[in-house]
């Protein structure tokens, strides 16, 4: 044998090993080939099949540098190409392998496997550039941009708006929390300039959420006391973004983000204690000095939401008792600070009112007596222990404190109002010389007013100070709030009209005087405001409602007062626009009652003429035409804790009052009611949730809903409009709510797949059987909307249930627009489903009759459905095709068929023609000659 057999006697060898799968003794055979080998060209033919070995071993390195050997021989060497590109991909060397498999389909362009390849790494190859891009690299590009000083103020803007929102993914997260980033954001904080500190703050929010053992590492590196410095500067923006990072840590170390991460992270992370610093922190800065006004808002914002149960059903108070021990004294004092006094407390318009909000759900949250009395009587303490003869100033700390908790929990501040020396107190206060000291008095004199029938003897009291004070002072401050007082103690009837506490006329004097002064420019914002609190009682009476609303310069001022910073005002305008819409519950007067009444001498409530429909409509178009709609998205945009349950129930009831009437609704969506609403639906009191879901049902019942609800807005309508649609809701909030989901329906598909996702179908399938027709109406076109869903066809195909049969009866029904409905669905699903147009036939006996009515229908809409529901079941089956070619339809399909052209009845003729020729295909009849 000579020098060269040997070598090819062991490729062979290999050979065999390697089609038997032996892959160990092929590598050993074509190694040993190798060794002896002298031939270029074979020895190229051994690399080669020795790399094929090696891919199979997953060796990749060996594989690459094999088949790199085969190829230097010969440059176009395609299976050697073939299989380094396949070892430099699984190597992760996308670009490399690329330029291999390019050279292959170069020489061999037809070849399938070497296109698809291609296509694969190009596409791979883009999207790891896009991930390598936003890579390592990239952020520290960022930070070099934020950092220089060279940059422009543009381009550092860019890079901080960059940074947040890669942290918002969790990979760019992790990237720049690997890549040293919080020790740079904090250095970006420590700029000082505001822009900087936002960025910083945004970033690191995205980085917290979700990812409980980021965002402890990111407190311990960056310090609650650090972050409650950064809270605490005098600048909204800043304040109210911190206030979110602290949320995004608090939810994701208190589970409150219900993500899945890895087993060992929870055993690690004990998060109790770090949960308790933050608490123990914000209750710091409540009472501290050095927090601006916007800082203590968002701390007192942030124990608002997260001290207080979400679930009433959980035991587990402790961090309420916690936050009472440690903090009870610190929220008091907040709402004793008397602003217009020297080394005050920074306080914001709204922030005592916060506080008060507060004290109020965590007296709420307490579960026993012993807990409430303990609450009372820290109150009781903090209060008798300012007391004092000799210091005015320490006096009307108190006494705010008390108004801070009349205006929370309610029943500790009537309780405390009847303490030993607090009436004196106020007796003093009333007749004292300062302006401050009888402005406190007299707001706590409002206050303790407020429900009228629970306020004790303070009212005894306190209707003669207050007329007292309303005929001496000259300050208007204090005549306004006087006579705010005054109006509701006097409302205590409600709008019932022949309860009236003053003499006829004096409800209106006092209204009118109240707007006046609500369009005096030269008041301050804060005595404009009782204007509106006394509006709030006085427009329980109709014709105080009626002038009101008559007088546009008031009305545009209350408008204008809703949008401004102070938001403690919400509540007195939510309550003055019910009034005048007279959207609150309306009792049911019987009449029957009514007798009994007067015969036993009993009060019998009444009807103002003023509270009639007509005026009521006239009101409403008046309110809208001055701008009501804007004034309310901005109330309902208020992100803090005074924006109550209540007073958003209240919102959702004037709006759903506003949407009454179908042309004002276009006004509504062109003033950004739409969007407004959402909110409103998905958060609240039941009551508050049905009202606006039944607003908002309103105006998708009417409107293009791309305008009403812009961009991805439209999706969260969904949900409220598919609450409306059980049993417990009335029919007119059924029907309307069916007619917004069929304009919904009508959009686009992943909007029919939200419908469907909501579990709305068996509600609409149920209300297609409905007795009431608007509303089998509204849930047939509804149906016939959504019937293009594969899941909607699926339900009309499974047996056993009379779905279709319903169908096939309302195409038969007299009500046209129903007859459309119906006939419209199942054109649909007969064209989509073969199998249903046969099972049309099996459902009842009637469906040929029933046919034949759609096809000869006065209205060429019916028609022509009915004429494609034929034409379906001519392409479906044979046999039915016979059944109906041998009926009276083959005269209908002539007849329709031989009319002339006309644009009106045009679709309906096509269709005819359609049937016919596909009778003739299946050769059911013979072509016809003239």
């Amino acid at each position: 044998m000579g020098e060269m057999g040997y070598p090819i006697q062991l490729k062979e060898e290999g050979n065999k090993h390697f089609q038997a799968g032996e892959i160990d003794q092929a590598i050993e055979s074509y190694t040993n080939a190798i060794k002896s080998c002298k031939d270029k060209k074979t020895l190229a033919v051994i690399y080669r099949n020795r790399s094929a070995c090696y891919l199979k071993k997953e060796n990749y390195n060996y594989a690459a540098s094999d088949a790199s050997k085969a190829i230097d021989v010969d440059a176009g060497d395609v299976k050697a190409l073939y299989r380094r590109c396949q070892a430099l991909e699984k190597l992760g060397k996308l670009d490399m392998a690329f330029k291999d498999v390019q050279r292959c389909a170069t020489i061999e362009p037809k070849n399938k496997t070497f296109l698809e390849t291609l296509r694969r790494l190009g596409a791979d190859i883009q999207q790891k550039l896009k991930t390598s891009f936003s890579t390592d690299s990239r952020v520290q590009n960022m930070f070099d941009i934020l950092f220089s000083e060279e940059s422009d103020k543009e381009k550092r803007e860019k890079a901080a708006n960059n940074l947040s929102v890669l942290a918002r993914e969790d990979a760019g997260a992790e990237r720049i929390f690997q890549n040293n980033g919080v020790p740079l954001l904090v250095q970006l904080i420590d700029t000082g300039k505001p822009e900087m500190i936002l960025a910083a703050i945004r970033t690191l929010s995205g980085m917290c959420t979700g990812h409980r053992a980021r965002a402890t590492a990111i407190i311990h590196m960056v310090g609650i006391s650090k972050l409650c410095s950064i809270m605490a500067v005098d600048d909204e923006e800043i304040a109210l973004a911190t206030a979110n990072l602290f949320q995004c840590v608090y939810d994701s170390l208190s589970g409150a983000d219900k993500r899945i991460y890895g087993k060992e992270e929870s055993l690690v992370l004990d998060s109790s204690k770090d949960l308790k610093d933050i608490l123990l922190a914000l209750l710091e800065m409540i009472a501290s000095k050095k927090v601006s006004g916007h800082g203590r808002d968002q701390a007192l914002n942030l124990l608002s939401r997260n001290v207080p149960r979400k679930d009433k059903k959980s035991t587990d108070h402790s961090k309420c008792l916690f936050t009472i021990d440690h903090g009870l004294r610190k929220i008091l004092k907040v709402c004793g600070q008397v602003p217009d006094l020297p080394d005050q407390l920074p306080l914001t318009e709204n922030t005592q009112l916060i506080a008060s909000v507060l004290l109020n759900k965590l007296y709420d949250d307490l579960r026993c007596d012993p807990e409430r009395d303990n609450f009372r009587d820290i109150c009781d303490d903090y209060i008798k222990g300012k007391f004092d003869p000799n210091d005015m100033d320490k006096n009307i700390h108190a006494i705010n404190t008390l108004s801070g908790l009349l205006q929370g929990p309610f029943d500790v501040g009537n309780a405390l109002s009847g303490r030993q020396g607090v009436m004196e107190m106020m007796v003093a206060l009333c007749g004292s010389e300062r302006e401050v000291d009888q402005l406190v008095a007299v707001e706590a004199l409002i206050h303790a007013s407020t429900k009228t029938s629970k306020a004790s003897f303070f009212i005894s009291n306190g209707v003669s100070l207050l007329k007292e004070m309303y005929k001496k002072t000259k300050n208007e401050k204090i005549k306004i709030r006087a006579l705010v007082g005054l109006c509701k103690l006097g409302s205590a009837g409600g709008d019932d009209y022949s309860m009236r506490q003053f003499a006829e006329g004096s409800t209106e004097k006092l209204a009118k005087q109240c707007r006046k002064w609500l369009c005096n420019p030269t008041l301050d914002v804060r005595t404009r405001k009782w204007a509106i609190e006394g509006l709030a009682y006085l427009t329980n009476d109709a014709d105080v409602k009626d002038d009101f609303v008559e007088d546009e310069p008031a009305m545009r001022s209350m408008f204008e007062l809703a949008k401004s910073k102070d938001k403690t005002i919400l509540y007195a305008v939510a309550c003055t626009l019910v009034n005048c819409t007279n959207s609150y519950d309306k009792k049911e007067i019987l009449p029957e009652m009514v007798q009994l009444a007067k015969f036993s001498k009993q009060h019998v409530p009444e009807q103002h003429p003023k509270d009639k429909k007509d005026f009521i409509q006239r009101r409403v178009k008046k309110m809208l035409k001055n701008g009501v709609t804007s004034a309310l998205a901005v109330m309902v945009k208020a992100d803090n804790s005074i924006l109550t349950d209540q007073t958003k129930e209240m919102l959702a009831r004037v709006f759903l009052a506003l949407s009454e009437d179908t042309k004002d609704r276009g006004t509504i969506v062109a003033q950004g009611g739409g969007k407004t609403l959402i909110p409103l639906a998905l958060e609240g009191t039941d009551k508050g949730k049905i009202k606006a879901s039944h607003a908002l049902a309103k105006i998708a019942a009417v409107s293009n809903p791309e305008m009403a609800f812009p961009g991805e807005r439209v999706y969260e309508v969904v949900r409220p409009l598919v609450s409306l649609l059980s049993t417990d809701r009335d029919g007119m909030e059924n029907f309307e709510a069916l007619l917004g989901l069929t304009n919904l329906a009508a959009l686009n598909d992943k909007l029919r797949v939200k419908i469907l996702k909501e579990k709305a179908l068996p509600e609409i399938e149920n209300y297609m059987f409905e007795e009431h027709d608007q509303i089998r109406q509204a849930a047939t076109e509804c149906m016939c909307n959504l019937v293009c869903c594969k899941e909607v066809q699926d339900r009309y195909l499974d047996d056993g249930n009379d779905k279709l049969k319903l169908l096939v009866l309302l195409c038969g029904e007299d009500d046209e627009k129903l007859q459309r409905a119906a006939a419209g669905a199942l054109a649909m699903l007969t064209a989509a489903q073969k199998k249903l147009a046969v099972k049309i036939t099996k459902v009842t006996g009637q469906w040929l009759e029933i046919m034949q009515r759609l096809c000869l229908h006065d209205n060429p809409q019916i028609q022509q459905r009915g004429l494609v529901i034929v034409y379906n079941m001519l392409d479906g089956d044979e046999q039915i095709g016979k059944k109906l070619i041998e009926s009276e339809l083959l005269e209908i399909l002539t007849y329709v068929a031989k009319l002339e052209d006309n644009p009106k009845k045009q679709d309906a003729i096509d269709a005819a023609r359609a049937c016919l020729s596909r009778a003739m295909d299946n050769g059911l009849i013979k072509p016809f000659s003239n």
